[in-house]
């Protein structure tokens, strides 16, 4: 009865948002190329972390929290550094989350902000190598969520983006076999920040940053990295099975371009007073 109930109330929503679509207008009155208000806050860990901030979109919200530790890089990158993102979906931030281990959705989305991250060239990992072979920093980012009210991957990216930008960390280098600190603090070395945006295709629409309820009864999600020069480095079909056509994609990734560099300004903006 449970099952039948939510799929009716599910079908019900999804006619309501697809009627409210066709009528030129999103549940919360937004535009369909148009981003919740966004709020970032740096540094609300900083004894437990390099490097942290949570970004706030509507009413979902997501902590970053970045550790910088050292050790081997891998045998076929000996001259690169190491990074690496994980997330957490916390129960707290939904009662669709539960404790225990990652869900394939908490994998998900830190394999999404993670490849936006790598594909990118968002850290210039050769410069976080010590000594070739040996000794490298391990730079990890860790995504918790605190509130979902949809679209947690650009949240997410956001944070992640953010934290990144906030670390710092003790410079070290290799005397007498041993690593030593040079007296000197290191940002990560950021070359290339790409944001993530995600649109969601609800019947024959494409809406931007979907709301909870436009993810419930969406066809399918498309998510966008798109770097400091404007390219599309990675492209994420999710959220569903339903096809998505190429003039479709084509329409995602326009809202995605009109869109990036006010999200990239609040990112920089947020974290420019960081000495």
């Amino acid at each position: 009865m449970g099952d039948f109930s939510s799929e009716t109330i599910s079908h019900i929503d999804r006619h309501y948002i697809k009627t409210l679509l066709d009528n030129g207008e999103r549940i919360d009155n937004r535009a369909f190329d148009e981003y919740r208000d966004i709020e970032i806050e740096i540094g609300p860990v900083e004894a437990k972390a390099e490097g942290s901030a949570i970004a706030r979109l509507g009413g979902t919200s997501v902590i970053a929290g970045v550790k910088v530790l050292t050790g081997q890089p891998y045998p076929d990158t000996p001259d690169e550094g190491v990074t690496m993102v994980t997330a957490e979906l916390s129960p707290i931030a939904s009662p669709m989350f539960e404790s225990g281990p990652p869900r394939e959705d908490a994998i998900e989305l830190a394999r999404v902000v993670d490849r936006g991250v790598r594909e990118s060239g968002t850290v210039d990992t050769k410069k976080l190598c010590i000594e070739e072979g040996k000794h490298v920093y391990l730079v990890f980012c860790d995504l918790y969520t605190l509130e979902y009210d949809g679209n947690l991957i650009d949240a997410a990216s956001l944070a992640a983006n953010a934290a990144l930008l906030d670390t710092r960390f003790p410079e070290l280098k290799l005397e007498d076999d041993e690593l030593v600190e040079t007296g000197k603090m290191m940002k990560v070395p950021l070359e290339n920040m790409a944001i993530e945006l995600t649109a969601s295709k609800i019947g024959e629409h494409i809406v931007i940053d979907p709301h909870i309820r436009e993810e419930m009864v969406q066809d399918c999600r498309l998510t966008m990295a798109i770097d400091e020069e404007d390219n599309f480095t990675a492209l994420q079909k999710g959220g569903g099975v339903g096809p998505i056509s190429i003039a479709k994609i084509e329409e995602a990734m326009d809202m995605g371009l009109a869109r990036v560099k006010d999200l990239r300004k609040l990112v920089l903006e947020a974290t420019s007073n960081k000495d």
